[in-house]
Protein backbone atom coordinates (compact mmCIF):
# COMPACT_ATOMS: atom_id res chain seq x y z
CA UNK A 1 0.00 0.00 0.00
CA UNK A 2 1.37 3.25 -1.09
CA UNK A 3 0.41 6.18 1.40
CA UNK A 4 0.64 10.16 0.99
CA UNK A 5 0.74 12.12 3.70
CA UNK A 6 0.88 16.13 4.30
CA UNK A 7 2.79 17.36 7.86
CA UNK A 8 4.75 14.38 7.54
CA UNK A 9 8.07 15.43 9.60
CA UNK A 10 5.20 16.06 12.93
CA UNK A 11 4.70 14.32 15.87
CA UNK A 12 1.96 12.20 14.43
CA UNK A 13 3.43 12.09 10.67
CA UNK A 14 6.38 10.55 11.88
CA UNK A 15 4.61 8.04 13.86
CA UNK A 16 2.75 6.97 10.86
CA UNK A 17 5.71 6.58 8.75
CA UNK A 18 7.34 4.02 11.02
CA UNK A 19 3.97 2.25 10.00
CA UNK A 20 4.28 2.12 6.47
CA UNK A 21 7.04 1.54 3.86
CA UNK A 22 5.98 3.58 0.68
CA UNK A 23 5.32 6.67 1.82
CA UNK A 24 5.21 10.13 -0.33
CA UNK A 25 5.39 13.35 1.47
CA UNK A 26 3.23 15.92 0.24
CA UNK A 27 4.74 19.56 1.66
CA UNK A 28 2.35 22.54 2.65
CA UNK A 29 3.72 24.54 -0.50
CA UNK A 30 3.20 21.98 -3.09
CA UNK A 31 1.03 23.37 -6.07
CA UNK A 32 -2.36 21.21 -7.28
CA UNK A 33 -0.03 19.98 -10.15
CA UNK A 34 2.94 19.06 -8.06
CA UNK A 35 0.68 16.92 -5.43
CA UNK A 36 -1.46 15.25 -8.54
CA UNK A 37 2.25 13.96 -9.43
CA UNK A 38 3.06 12.92 -6.33
CA UNK A 39 -0.29 10.78 -5.87
CA UNK A 40 0.52 8.67 -8.46
CA UNK A 41 0.25 4.96 -7.55
CA UNK A 42 -1.14 6.33 -4.07
CA UNK A 43 -3.78 4.45 -2.56
CA UNK A 44 -4.42 6.82 0.68
CA UNK A 45 -4.14 10.38 1.68
CA UNK A 46 -3.40 11.15 5.28
CA UNK A 47 -3.95 15.00 5.92
CA UNK A 48 -1.79 16.40 8.96
CA UNK A 49 -0.53 20.22 8.23
CA UNK A 50 -1.23 22.56 9.58
CA UNK A 51 1.12 25.59 12.00
CA UNK A 52 1.46 24.57 15.61
CA UNK A 53 -1.42 25.80 17.73
CA UNK A 54 0.15 25.86 20.83
CA UNK A 55 1.59 29.24 20.47
CA UNK A 56 0.82 33.26 21.44
CA UNK A 57 -2.00 34.00 18.97
CA UNK A 58 -1.28 37.60 17.30
CA UNK A 59 -3.69 38.65 14.98
CA UNK A 60 -0.92 37.39 12.20
CA UNK A 61 -0.66 33.74 13.61
CA UNK A 62 -4.21 33.25 13.42
CA UNK A 63 -3.97 33.92 9.82
CA UNK A 64 -1.40 31.27 10.14
CA UNK A 65 -3.13 28.85 11.88
CA UNK A 66 -6.15 29.34 9.22
CA UNK A 67 -4.25 29.15 6.04
CA UNK A 68 -2.10 25.98 6.74
CA UNK A 69 -4.96 24.22 7.68
CA UNK A 70 -7.47 25.72 4.98
CA UNK A 71 -6.17 26.66 1.77
CA UNK A 72 -3.52 23.61 2.41
CA UNK A 73 -6.69 20.98 2.19
CA UNK A 74 -8.70 23.09 -0.20
CA UNK A 75 -5.16 22.13 -2.62
CA UNK A 76 -5.11 18.67 -1.81
CA UNK A 77 -8.58 18.38 -2.51
CA UNK A 78 -8.56 20.06 -5.44
CA UNK A 79 -5.27 17.12 -6.58
CA UNK A 80 -6.82 14.11 -4.97
CA UNK A 81 -10.20 14.55 -6.71
CA UNK A 82 -8.31 14.86 -9.92
CA UNK A 83 -6.05 11.65 -9.09
CA UNK A 84 -7.03 7.74 -8.68
CA UNK A 85 -6.61 8.04 -4.83
CA UNK A 86 -8.46 5.56 -2.80
CA UNK A 87 -9.12 7.15 0.46
CA UNK A 88 -8.24 10.21 2.04
CA UNK A 89 -8.46 10.70 5.86
CA UNK A 90 -8.02 14.55 7.26
CA UNK A 91 -6.78 15.66 10.50
CA UNK A 92 -9.06 18.07 12.75
CA UNK A 93 -9.43 18.94 16.38
CA UNK A 94 -12.12 18.59 19.73
CA UNK A 95 -11.48 22.06 19.23
CA UNK A 96 -14.85 21.90 17.10
CA UNK A 97 -16.79 21.19 19.99
CA UNK A 98 -17.92 23.90 22.87
CA UNK A 99 -16.18 24.21 25.88
CA UNK A 100 -17.76 22.27 29.70
CA UNK A 101 -20.34 19.76 27.79
CA UNK A 102 -19.83 16.30 27.38
CA UNK A 103 -19.58 15.71 23.62
CA UNK A 104 -19.67 12.66 21.36
CA UNK A 105 -20.31 12.98 16.74
CA UNK A 106 -23.82 12.93 17.47
CA UNK A 107 -23.48 16.65 18.82
CA UNK A 108 -24.36 18.72 15.65
CA UNK A 109 -22.59 22.02 14.93
CA UNK A 110 -19.47 24.00 16.14
CA UNK A 111 -18.54 25.75 19.01
CA UNK A 112 -18.60 29.31 19.07
CA UNK A 113 -14.81 29.57 19.72
CA UNK A 114 -11.97 31.04 16.97
CA UNK A 115 -10.64 27.06 16.89
CA UNK A 116 -14.40 26.21 16.55
CA UNK A 117 -14.35 28.55 13.46
CA UNK A 118 -10.98 27.05 11.80
CA UNK A 119 -12.27 23.26 12.34
CA UNK A 120 -15.59 24.02 10.89
CA UNK A 121 -13.85 25.97 7.85
CA UNK A 122 -11.29 23.06 7.83
CA UNK A 123 -13.17 19.97 7.94
CA UNK A 124 -15.51 21.40 5.66
CA UNK A 125 -12.52 21.53 2.27
CA UNK A 126 -11.76 18.06 3.40
CA UNK A 127 -15.54 17.30 2.89
CA UNK A 128 -15.40 18.39 -0.70
CA UNK A 129 -12.86 15.26 -1.89
CA UNK A 130 -15.03 13.26 -4.03
CA UNK A 131 -12.93 10.15 -2.74
CA UNK A 132 -13.77 7.85 0.24
CA UNK A 133 -13.54 10.51 3.16
CA UNK A 134 -12.42 10.17 7.38
CA UNK A 135 -12.38 13.34 9.40
CA UNK A 136 -10.38 12.77 12.65
CA UNK A 137 -11.01 15.43 15.31
CA UNK A 138 -7.50 14.79 17.28
CA UNK A 139 -7.32 15.01 21.70
CA UNK A 140 -4.22 15.33 22.87
CA UNK A 141 -1.66 12.80 21.39
CA UNK A 142 0.37 11.96 24.36
CA UNK A 143 3.94 10.56 23.10
CA UNK A 144 7.48 10.52 23.83
CA UNK A 145 8.97 12.01 21.15
CA UNK A 146 6.80 14.95 20.52
CA UNK A 147 3.47 16.70 20.95
CA UNK A 148 2.04 18.36 24.29
CA UNK A 149 3.42 16.49 26.88
CA UNK A 150 7.15 16.87 25.40
CA UNK A 151 6.81 20.26 26.62
CA UNK A 152 5.61 18.99 29.77
CA UNK A 153 8.43 16.68 30.77
CA UNK A 154 11.01 19.16 31.97
CA UNK A 155 9.45 20.87 35.14
CA UNK A 156 7.40 17.77 36.08
CA UNK A 157 10.54 16.04 35.89
CA UNK A 158 11.90 19.01 38.11
CA UNK A 159 8.80 18.79 40.52
CA UNK A 160 8.07 22.00 39.42
CA UNK A 161 4.96 20.54 37.62
CA UNK A 162 1.21 21.07 39.08
CA UNK A 163 -2.62 21.50 38.22
CA UNK A 164 -3.39 24.69 35.52
CA UNK A 165 -6.04 26.87 37.31
CA UNK A 166 -8.24 24.86 40.21
CA UNK A 167 -7.68 21.68 37.73
CA UNK A 168 -11.28 21.24 36.97
CA UNK A 169 -11.18 21.32 33.16
CA UNK A 170 -11.46 18.01 31.29
CA UNK A 171 -9.20 16.93 29.08
CA UNK A 172 -9.71 14.48 25.89
CA UNK A 173 -6.52 12.84 25.08
CA UNK A 174 -4.89 9.68 23.13
CA UNK A 175 -2.43 7.45 23.58
CA UNK A 176 -0.12 7.91 19.88
CA UNK A 177 -0.19 4.30 19.72
CA UNK A 178 -3.44 4.14 19.75
CA UNK A 179 -3.85 7.09 17.10
CA UNK A 180 -1.72 4.98 14.67
CA UNK A 181 -3.72 1.66 15.54
CA UNK A 182 -6.73 3.91 14.37
CA UNK A 183 -5.72 4.80 11.15
CA UNK A 184 -4.80 1.43 10.44
CA UNK A 185 -8.10 0.65 11.11
CA UNK A 186 -9.84 3.26 9.60
CA UNK A 187 -8.13 2.30 6.00
CA UNK A 188 -8.61 -1.49 6.48
CA UNK A 189 -11.84 -1.05 7.43
CA UNK A 190 -12.52 1.94 4.53
CA UNK A 191 -14.46 3.65 7.21
CA UNK A 192 -15.89 7.34 6.55
CA UNK A 193 -17.29 9.70 8.41
CA UNK A 194 -16.04 11.83 11.32
CA UNK A 195 -14.18 9.95 14.28
CA UNK A 196 -13.18 11.96 17.72
CA UNK A 197 -9.40 10.42 17.70
CA UNK A 198 -9.51 10.31 21.91
CA UNK A 199 -9.36 7.66 24.46
CA UNK A 200 -12.98 6.61 25.93
CA UNK A 201 -12.07 8.12 29.26
CA UNK A 202 -11.18 11.87 29.03
CA UNK A 203 -9.75 13.21 32.75
CA UNK A 204 -9.71 16.67 34.53
CA UNK A 205 -6.70 18.31 34.81
CA UNK A 206 -6.12 17.51 38.08
CA UNK A 207 -6.40 13.82 37.63
CA UNK A 208 -3.97 14.16 34.31
CA UNK A 209 -1.08 16.35 36.90
CA UNK A 210 -1.34 13.62 39.37
CA UNK A 211 -0.88 10.81 37.10
CA UNK A 212 1.71 12.30 35.71
CA UNK A 213 3.07 13.05 38.62
CA UNK A 214 3.11 9.60 39.50
CA UNK A 215 4.48 8.20 36.43
CA UNK A 216 7.48 10.00 37.02
CA UNK A 217 7.93 9.86 40.94
CA UNK A 218 7.76 13.17 41.22
CA UNK A 219 5.80 15.90 43.17
CA UNK A 220 2.87 18.18 41.75
CA UNK A 221 2.69 21.02 43.82
CA UNK A 222 3.12 24.01 41.97
CA UNK A 223 -0.22 24.97 40.83
CA UNK A 224 -0.25 27.37 37.59
CA UNK A 225 -2.09 30.20 37.30
CA UNK A 226 -4.34 30.94 34.31
CA UNK A 227 -3.40 34.28 34.20
CA UNK A 228 0.38 33.11 33.31
CA UNK A 229 -1.02 31.04 30.39
CA UNK A 230 -2.41 33.98 28.89
CA UNK A 231 0.58 36.59 29.59
CA UNK A 232 2.58 33.80 27.60
CA UNK A 233 -0.27 32.82 24.88
CA UNK A 234 -2.74 35.37 24.53
CA UNK A 235 -5.94 33.81 22.96
CA UNK A 236 -3.80 31.03 22.39
CA UNK A 237 -3.41 29.49 26.17
CA UNK A 238 -7.15 28.55 25.32
CA UNK A 239 -5.90 25.59 24.15
CA UNK A 240 -4.41 24.76 27.57
CA UNK A 241 -7.54 25.85 29.71
CA UNK A 242 -10.83 25.15 27.90
CA UNK A 243 -12.43 22.35 29.04
CA UNK A 244 -13.12 19.43 26.12
CA UNK A 245 -14.76 16.20 27.29
CA UNK A 246 -15.08 14.26 24.22
CA UNK A 247 -15.92 10.86 23.68
CA UNK A 248 -14.82 8.19 20.64
CA UNK A 249 -18.30 6.86 20.84
CA UNK A 250 -18.41 6.43 16.59
CA UNK A 251 -15.28 4.30 16.45
CA UNK A 252 -16.00 2.27 19.11
CA UNK A 253 -19.52 1.39 17.25
CA UNK A 254 -17.31 0.19 14.59
CA UNK A 255 -15.58 -2.33 16.66
CA UNK A 256 -12.49 0.01 17.23
CA UNK A 257 -10.64 -1.14 20.75
CA UNK A 258 -8.21 0.86 22.86
CA UNK A 259 -5.21 -0.54 23.46
CA UNK A 260 -4.76 2.46 26.19
CA UNK A 261 -8.17 3.42 27.23
CA UNK A 262 -6.87 5.41 30.62
CA UNK A 263 -4.96 7.63 31.27
CA UNK A 264 -2.47 5.71 33.97
CA UNK A 265 -2.17 3.67 31.33
CA UNK A 266 -0.85 5.29 28.67
CA UNK A 267 1.74 7.42 30.97
CA UNK A 268 3.21 4.19 32.41
CA UNK A 269 4.00 3.48 28.79
CA UNK A 270 5.66 7.11 27.65
CA UNK A 271 7.32 7.96 30.63
CA UNK A 272 6.75 4.85 33.65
Amino acid sequence: MKIAITGASGFVGSALREKYDDVVEIHRNDSTEEILEKLRGVDVVINLAGAPIIKKWSEAYKKVLLSSRVDTTRTLVEAINKSDVKQFISASAVGAYPDGMACDESFEGYGGDFLAHVTRLWEGEALKCTKPTAVLRFGVVLGKNGGALSQMLPPFKLGLGGIIGDGKMMTSWIDIEDLVRMYKYIIEKKLTGTYNAVAPNPVSNYVFTKALGKALGRPTIFPLPVFVLKLLFGEGSSVLTGSKEVYPKAILEKGFSFKYPDIQSSLKRIVG
